[in-house]
Protein backbone atom coordinates (compact mmCIF):
# COMPACT_ATOMS: atom_id res chain seq x y z
CA UNK A 1 0.00 0.00 0.00
CA UNK A 2 1.12 3.84 -0.92
CA UNK A 3 1.59 6.47 1.09
CA UNK A 4 -0.93 9.09 1.34
CA UNK A 5 -0.64 12.54 2.40
CA UNK A 6 -2.55 11.76 5.70
CA UNK A 7 -0.43 8.66 6.47
CA UNK A 8 2.95 10.99 5.44
CA UNK A 9 1.46 13.80 8.23
CA UNK A 10 0.27 11.24 10.73
CA UNK A 11 3.87 9.40 10.70
CA UNK A 12 5.59 12.95 11.20
CA UNK A 13 2.77 14.09 13.68
CA UNK A 14 4.15 10.78 15.86
CA UNK A 15 7.61 11.45 15.69
CA UNK A 16 8.21 15.55 15.47
CA UNK A 17 7.38 17.20 18.46
CA UNK A 18 5.39 20.83 19.23
CA UNK A 19 5.90 23.79 20.96
CA UNK A 20 3.39 26.21 21.81
CA UNK A 21 4.02 29.72 20.98
CA UNK A 22 4.66 30.90 23.73
CA UNK A 23 7.41 28.60 24.85
CA UNK A 24 8.90 28.98 21.33
CA UNK A 25 8.94 32.73 22.26
CA UNK A 26 10.58 32.22 25.45
CA UNK A 27 13.41 29.81 24.26
CA UNK A 28 13.81 32.59 21.41
CA UNK A 29 14.95 35.16 23.54
CA UNK A 30 16.73 33.26 25.92
CA UNK A 31 19.13 32.05 23.44
CA UNK A 32 17.32 28.29 23.48
CA UNK A 33 16.55 28.16 19.86
CA UNK A 34 19.15 27.84 17.09
CA UNK A 35 16.86 28.55 14.40
CA UNK A 36 13.39 29.75 13.74
CA UNK A 37 12.35 28.11 10.08
CA UNK A 38 9.93 29.33 8.08
CA UNK A 39 8.66 26.63 5.45
CA UNK A 40 6.42 28.63 3.63
CA UNK A 41 7.36 30.12 0.42
CA UNK A 42 9.16 33.60 0.25
CA UNK A 43 5.98 35.84 -1.23
CA UNK A 44 3.96 34.41 2.08
CA UNK A 45 7.27 35.10 3.96
CA UNK A 46 7.54 38.41 3.18
CA UNK A 47 4.08 39.09 4.05
CA UNK A 48 4.08 38.21 7.60
CA UNK A 49 6.81 35.95 9.51
CA UNK A 50 8.13 35.27 13.06
CA UNK A 51 10.74 38.09 14.43
CA UNK A 52 13.89 36.47 13.88
CA UNK A 53 12.94 33.67 11.73
CA UNK A 54 14.79 32.69 8.30
CA UNK A 55 12.90 31.40 5.35
CA UNK A 56 13.76 28.16 3.85
CA UNK A 57 10.71 26.72 1.96
CA UNK A 58 9.84 23.03 2.03
CA UNK A 59 10.93 22.60 -1.61
CA UNK A 60 14.62 23.40 -0.99
CA UNK A 61 15.27 23.03 2.64
CA UNK A 62 17.25 19.79 2.05
CA UNK A 63 19.33 21.51 -0.19
CA UNK A 64 19.72 24.24 2.60
CA UNK A 65 20.27 21.76 5.47
CA UNK A 66 23.08 19.08 3.85
CA UNK A 67 26.34 20.56 4.46
CA UNK A 68 27.68 18.84 1.36
CA UNK A 69 24.98 20.56 -0.82
CA UNK A 70 26.24 23.59 -3.41
CA UNK A 71 23.88 25.89 -1.88
CA UNK A 72 23.64 24.84 1.66
CA UNK A 73 23.11 27.26 4.07
CA UNK A 74 26.32 27.25 6.82
CA UNK A 75 24.18 28.01 9.80
CA UNK A 76 21.94 25.61 9.54
CA UNK A 77 24.06 23.02 8.58
CA UNK A 78 26.29 23.66 11.43
CA UNK A 79 22.68 23.56 13.94
CA UNK A 80 22.44 19.46 13.79
CA UNK A 81 22.97 18.81 17.09
CA UNK A 82 21.14 22.43 18.44
CA UNK A 83 17.35 23.08 18.88
CA UNK A 84 15.47 24.38 15.68
CA UNK A 85 11.55 25.47 15.58
CA UNK A 86 9.76 25.13 11.84
CA UNK A 87 6.42 26.34 11.58
CA UNK A 88 4.16 27.14 8.46
CA UNK A 89 0.80 28.48 8.63
CA UNK A 90 -1.31 26.68 11.27
CA UNK A 91 -1.88 23.61 13.03
CA UNK A 92 1.09 22.29 13.24
CA UNK A 93 0.36 21.82 8.76
CA UNK A 94 1.72 19.62 6.35
CA UNK A 95 4.88 21.35 5.59
CA UNK A 96 5.73 22.14 8.89
CA UNK A 97 5.99 18.28 9.64
CA UNK A 98 6.89 17.39 6.87
CA UNK A 99 9.93 19.59 7.11
CA UNK A 100 10.64 18.57 10.38
CA UNK A 101 10.19 14.81 9.74
CA UNK A 102 12.88 15.42 6.94
CA UNK A 103 15.44 17.14 9.01
CA UNK A 104 15.18 14.69 11.54
CA UNK A 105 15.82 11.93 8.70
CA UNK A 106 19.10 14.51 8.12
CA UNK A 107 20.10 13.66 11.23
CA UNK A 108 19.07 16.95 12.90
CA UNK A 109 18.27 16.04 16.57
CA UNK A 110 16.65 18.46 18.24
CA UNK A 111 13.90 19.11 15.43
CA UNK A 112 10.09 20.58 16.96
CA UNK A 113 6.88 22.17 14.85
CA UNK A 114 5.40 25.23 15.98
CA UNK A 115 2.16 24.45 17.54
CA UNK A 116 -0.71 26.49 15.43
CA UNK A 117 1.86 28.05 13.06
CA UNK A 118 2.23 31.74 12.01
CA UNK A 119 -1.43 31.86 12.75
CA UNK A 120 -1.27 30.85 16.70
CA UNK A 121 1.83 32.96 17.10
CA UNK A 122 -0.05 35.98 15.76
CA UNK A 123 -2.79 35.44 18.33
CA UNK A 124 -0.75 35.14 21.26
CA UNK A 125 0.61 38.77 19.71
CA UNK A 126 3.85 37.61 19.39
CA UNK A 127 5.74 39.99 17.73
CA UNK A 128 6.16 39.31 14.44
CA UNK A 129 7.98 41.65 10.76
CA UNK A 130 5.67 42.37 8.06
CA UNK A 131 6.20 43.63 4.80
CA UNK A 132 5.16 47.31 5.87
CA UNK A 133 7.54 47.06 8.78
Amino acid sequence: MSDTLGSMIAAARSTVPEVPPAEAYDAQQRDEVHLIIDVREPQEFDDEHVRKSVNFPRGVLELRADAQAPSADATLAAGKSKRIILYCTKSPGARSLLAAQTLQNMGYDSVEVLGGGLNAWTEAGLPVERASS
